[in-house]
């Protein structure tokens, strides 16, 4: 829930518990919009690359951290669309805090997944225009980057939001 709970269980807003869920949900979504097209840019970006001539020049790793990042793009975009599958099977049956909890659980997978995608796409972009330690560089340190901004900025932010209190 993206609200900061009370020992009550209230979120400081004049909601019910119904209404609080749908809009979870709908922040849910939407943050899943933006994944979505961050995903599709670089998934698109990917699937062009073997229709390029320079693509027969890649090495064995070239050619097989391409097809990783490929996967990883598959898997994300699966990830990323899960929630709706989840709601489609869940509708009307009243379950909304279980398809909030279970989205919210599912859209982190999918942030790690666009980490690894970034990284990856970088380390692939570098190796094949700078050389392999570029590439390696690039993907290690935007990889470390990532997960500084990614999962230890929001943490780090909970800490003092919860210390405040």
């Amino acid at each position: 829930m993206s609200d900061v709970e009370d020992y009550t269980g209230r979120t400081g807003r004049n909601e019910t518990r119904e209404e609080q869920m749908d809009r979870n949900w709908a922040e849910l979504l939407q943050e899943l919009r933006v994944l979505q097209t961050g995903v599709q840019i670089l998934a698109g970006f990917l699937l062009t690359l073997p229709f390029q001539s320079r693509f027969e020049e890649l090495d064995d790793f070239q050619v097989t951290l391409y097809l990783v990042n490929v996967v990883i793009a598959a898997l994300t975009t699966a990830f990323i669309l899960l929630p709706v599958s989840v709601h489609r099977r869940l509708f009307r049956k009243r379950l909304k805090e279980t398809l909030v909890s279970s989205a919210d659980f599912i859209t982190k997978i999918a942030l790690a997944g666009i980490g690894l995608l970034s990284a990856g796409t970088a380390a692939l972009v570098f190796d094949v225009t700078a050389g392999r330690s570029a590439g390696l560089t690039a993907g290690g340190v935007l990889l470390a980057v990532l997960v500084v901004l990614l999962v230890y900025v929001p943490l780090h932010l909970n800490r003092r939001a919860m210390a405040g209190r």
